[in-house]
């Protein structure tokens, strides 16, 4: 992954972005059942009026939705990018390496069990689940003599996904009330987002971007190999420790909002290189406002591609990023 930059070529994807995020985010809030003009938009938001019903949906509803989609796409997209830079990766995803899957094990238990902890400690259980068993993956893939590979990382990452998702559904069939209170929620689903879980995850998310924002300099150098890392005075292992602590907390505060929602952490960060640049200090901004987009544009189309009905926002990304992770292994394994 070379650290190289191109500084047009990544100005005019910041501002190509920023204009076709600003355009999804008005037909994100404007569709709906009562569709809502992009004039009622602004002014719900410069100049809100309480006994105006359209502006009571968009603040109350809409906007919750919004921010919520902007949110955990920023926050995936950013930590795909970090556990690719991280394990010199390019199959590292959240959704592979088992931590959605973690994570969503430690929420359904901390749902269904009551002397776990809930509710606004969510995200923090969220990212416990999420390390945990990510560190169980990264455990198993440097048993043996070949040591850490892409290869034994992608094959642990799938075997224990598989096996803390049906943990999960074994607590869901022993307790009718936490699936009927998950289902949607573990489907990937941004439908009904309130600002409470945005409120609570905020913090995570926070500490999250900044630690990464921080190490940004020490992952271009691990891009050269841990020995011209070491010979440029980088501590490797407090680098990965950081960098694996800060994927675990965007990882688990963007399922504590929306559920295990895949593919985004594999798409941004092919995307983002392709865009812009291997820089991870000007990298992972991109591939925070690519993944915020990217949602959002996966939100727009579950909510219309079946109307009236709408589809889980994970099926979208789903549907386009499996056929992306196949190319992804076709290209490298070749």
């Amino acid at each position: 992954m070379p650290a190289q930059i191109r500084p047009v070529r990544g100005l005019a994807a910041f501002a190509a972005l920023a204009v076709l995020l600003l355009a999804l985010a008005s037909i994100h809030a404007g569709i709906g059942a009562r569709p809502v003009a992009p004039a009622t938009l602004l002014k719900a938001v410069f100049a809100f009026d309480s006994h105006n019903f359209e502006h009571q949906i968009l603040v109350k509803l809409r906007f919750a939705r919004l921010a919520g989609t902007l949110l955990v796409g920023a926050a995936l997209g950013i930590a795909g990018l970090l556990l690719q830079s991280l394990l010199r990766n390019p199959l590292g995803e959240p959704h592979i390496l088992g931590l959605n899957a973690g994570a969503s094990l430690a929420v359904v238990a901390s749902t269904a069990l009551p002397f776990l902890a809930g509710g606004f400690a969510r995200p923090l259980v969220a990212a416990l689940g999420a390390g945990a068993l990510f560190a169980l993956v990264l455990m198993l893939a440097s048993a043996g003599r070949s040591g850490l590979t892409v290869l034994k990382v992608t094959f642990c990452g799938i075997a224990l996904s598989a096996l803390a998702s049906s943990l999960t559904s074994t607590i869901l069939i022993l307790d009718e009330e936490t699936l009927q209170e998950m289902r949607l929620w573990l489907a990937g689903d941004l439908a009904g987002i309130g600002y409470g879980p945005i409120g609570a995850a905020l913090p995570a998310i926070g500490i999250g971007t900044l630690l990464s924002l921080l190490i940004a300099p020490r992952l271009n150098a691990l891009a050269l190999g841990d020995a011209a890392a070491t010979g440029l005075g980088v501590p490797v292992r407090s680098t990965r420790a950081i960098g694996l602590v800060a994927t675990a907390l965007l990882c688990g505060a963007s399922v504590s909002i929306a559920g295990p929602i895949g593919f985004i952490g594999l798409i941004v960060p092919n995307a983002t290189r392709w865009l812009a640049s291997g820089d991870l200090r000007f990298a992972l901004p991109l591939s925070a406002l690519c993944g915020a987009t990217l949602l959002l544009a996966a939100d727009i189309a579950a909510r219309v591609i079946a109307g009236p009905h709408e589809l889980a926002t994970g099926i979208m990304t789903a549907i386009v990023g499996a056929p992306l992770f196949i190319l992804v292994v076709a290209r490298y394994f070749r």
